[in-house]
């Protein structure tokens, strides 16, 4: 969320500033997804029922995307409609306009449901987004833009779709509680859900801080990766990972976390890789919360790592 507070830094030192440091985790991958909060627009009213809105530059923000390397964006959450129906439209456009694709949300709930389908390494795969946080009237109907709501039977049938199509599927959530560590129950059970429809890993946000990683059958849930760049100073967001999946065929062989420094104060809306005792700090935390879900992760070389294979 390259916006809020974040305003005056970025038009300063431009769009690239928040991923100089991340391009090293990226370089290299085949895909490369995030979360994209809020709309990429100068249109549109602002939501007059919430707090918060936000809204970043169309062209800079999607040119900093594309030349940090991603490929593929969520638009599943709970501030892509601040500036209505237009500023969607207009974030897709700009999406659309450098090549990266988007999913989770759309004209209508058929859109919004529809997943995206790369081809990476000769394997298709598919990329499904659900949002599960407030306002309600942001959720996409039969005639209405906006995100895909993470209803049971649209995750089972969408997935189910979805693995027909694709030779890997991943799903993205933006749902839980901001600032909790602890799992809402519908997590769980939403995050299982997918994996036994025929997902591999789960990718969860929303919370703001890292949440654990539940190996599921032949698959991982990601809980909560915490914040990437969010455009906001904040006392409770201060460390957190960069995710790599890695794949042998169709099955998923390893997941490893990369801790990062996202506390604003000190790297001012540029995320830094961090090392030693504080990189240690993060992997024994995520170890411990992931250990409640009965999951092992260890420590190599200052990153949690779990081997699938």
């Amino acid at each position: 969320m390259l916006d809020g507070t974040a305003r005056p830094v970025l038009s300063e030192k431009g769009y690239d500033h928040p991923f100089v440091q991340m391009r090293q985790f990226f370089d290299g991958a085949h895909i490369v997804f995030g979360n994209l909060e809020g709309p990429l627009t100068t249109r549109g009213k602002p939501e007059q029922e919430k707090t918060y809105v936000f809204r970043s530059p169309p062209d800079k923000v999607s040119q900093a995307l594309k030349n940090a390397g991603f490929n593929v964006v969520s638009l599943a959450n709970n501030h892509t409609l601040d500036y209505g129906a237009d500023g969607l439209v207009d974030t897709i456009q700009a999406l659309d306009s450098v090549g990266i694709a988007h999913t989770g949300a759309g004209i209508n709930l058929h859109d919004a449901r529809r997943p995206v389908i790369l081809e990476a390494a000769g394997k298709r795969i598919a990329v499904l987004a659900y949002s599960l946080t407030l306002p309600e009237n942001f959720y996409a109907g039969h005639n209405t833009p906006g995100t895909a709501f993470g209803h049971e039977a649209f995750i089972r049938s969408d997935v189910e779709g979805a693995r027909r199509q694709a030779d890997i599927v991943l799903v993205s959530f933006h749902w839980g509680q901001e600032g909790k560590t602890s799992l809402r129950e519908y997590q769980t059970r939403l995050g299982r859900l997918a994996i036994d429809a025929g997902a591999v890993a789960v990718i969860g946000h929303h919370p703001h801080i890292l949440q654990g990683v539940e190996r599921y059958k032949n698959g991982v849930i990601l809980y909560s990766l915490g914040n990437f760049t969010f455009g906001s100073y904040s006392n409770q967001a201060k460390v957190s990972a960069v995710a790599e999946l890695t794949f042998t065929d169709e099955r998923l062989a390893a997941l490893r976390l990369y801790p990062i420094n996202v506390n604003n104060f000190e790297v001012v809306f540029q995320p830094q890789p961090l090392i030693g005792a504080a990189a240690t700090s993060v992997v024994d935390a995520l170890r411990s919360l992931s250990a409640a879900l009965k999951t092992e992760l260890v420590n190599d070389n200052g990153t949690a790592l779990l081997r699938l294979r």
